[in-house]
């Protein structure tokens, strides 16, 4: 009950695929410290991702905690003489745009309903669940700001989380979109937004308030039902219906939709990611957008607290060591200062 959706179907998937198929006929005190070991060695040469095997036996290890307290069917758990195998943890991939690459894909989806979302990313560093999230009422075009308040997610509703785990990936039918907390505390911020983004963002509203007239009844709005998580905190399942249906929950205007209203999500935007890998042969996934956008404001020589605050981390370190690259522009940036300065107290 304390762990959030998600986290209890990722639980849930490790012990599925991974815990039951190799342990499900073990009697518990058959589950020794040297099954144990020879299983994490395994884990290794199956040549898994350090993150993965970590997760996996921390499940497990987890797992045998519980048996031992508060359930005592075990005195010890062996897991504590286990080893985890050393495993070299490979870099992830951060990919950076360059102002050309950014310019082939803005040119390519313009007019289109992936246009916005990108821009957003691009000019403010945002998350996709985020930017995915934001409505109408978030965003100030006279004082050119935006509030991040909230994220959206999807999630299985009216069923058992282990449910959604045993359909074992088949498409799940009574799944919606849901706003939830923000990711943390510091995620809750407001990020001030320049002339390019307020411009279109103008165009726009504009355009959807045109497109509602023209579709009148048949155009698609979004309501929003409160619902409680396993935490038992507030969350706002989105619903999309068409207009000409009378509800009474409240009306919300989401950013992202297609002409005739109907919602562009995070799965509605790999088909995006698709073309600019397929068509334009550019790396890219969303977070590339973040990630350029926090590099380009460090070469430009702007306040790493404030670029902190744009992304909305809790510590800059994550700021520093996560979204700042050593770039061959900010090295010719250090010799430059260095000669400027080296060259005022020699002179």
């Amino acid at each position: 009950p304390n762990l959030k959706y998600n986290t209890q179907i990722g639980y849930l998937r490790i012990m599925e695929g991974r815990l039951k198929p190799r342990f499900g006929e073990y009697r518990l005190k058959a589950i020794t410290s040297a099954v144990l070991q020879e299983y994490a060695n395994d884990l290794k040469l199956s040549g898994l991702a350090k993150h993965s095997v970590t997760c996996i036996l921390s499940v497990l290890g987890a797992a045998l905690d519980y048996a031992v307290e508060p359930m005592h069917y075990l005195r010890d758990n062996p897991m504590r003489y286990v080893k985890y195998p050393k495993i070299e943890r490979q870099p992830r991939e951060r990919i950076i745009l360059t102002m050309e690459e950014w310019q082939q894909i803005a040119d390519r989806f313009r007019g289109t309903r992936y246009y916005i979302p990108l821009i957003i990313g691009f000019y403010t560093g945002m998350r996709i669940s985020e930017a995915f999230a934001l409505t109408w009422d978030d965003i100030d075009l006279e004082n050119r700001t935006l509030t991040v308040n909230k994220q959206i997610v999807k999630r299985n509703f009216g069923a058992d989380v282990r449910k959604v785990v045993e359909k074992k990936g088949k498409k799940e039918q009574r799944s919606s979109w849901y706003f939830t907390t923000p990711k943390t505390q510091a995620s809750v911020r407001t990020v001030p937004f320049g002339d390019a983004l307020c411009k279109a963002l103008k165009e726009e509203y504009t355009a959807q308030r045109k497109n509602e007239l023209k579709y009148g009844e048949f155009y698609t709005i979004h309501v929003l039902r409160k619902e409680q998580d396993e935490k038992g905190n507030d969350m706002f399942r989105v619903i999309p219906v068409q207009k000409c249906v009378d509800s009474q929950l409240q009306r919300v205007r989401l950013v992202c939709i297609t002409e005739n209203g109907q919602y562009t999500s995070t799965d509605s935007f790999k088909y995006c990611s698709r073309v600019i890998h397929n068509e334009l042969h550019i790396a890219f996934d969303y977070h590339s957008l973040r990630h350029t956008h926090a590099t380009l404001l460090i070469e430009a020589g702007a306040n790493v607290k404030n670029v902190q605050m744009r992304l909305g981390h809790s510590n800059i370190q994550t700021t520093l060591q996560t979204y700042v690259h050593d770039t061959e522009k900010m090295g010719e940036q250090s010799v430059e200062l260095f000669e400027r300065v080296t060259a005022v107290k020699t002179s």
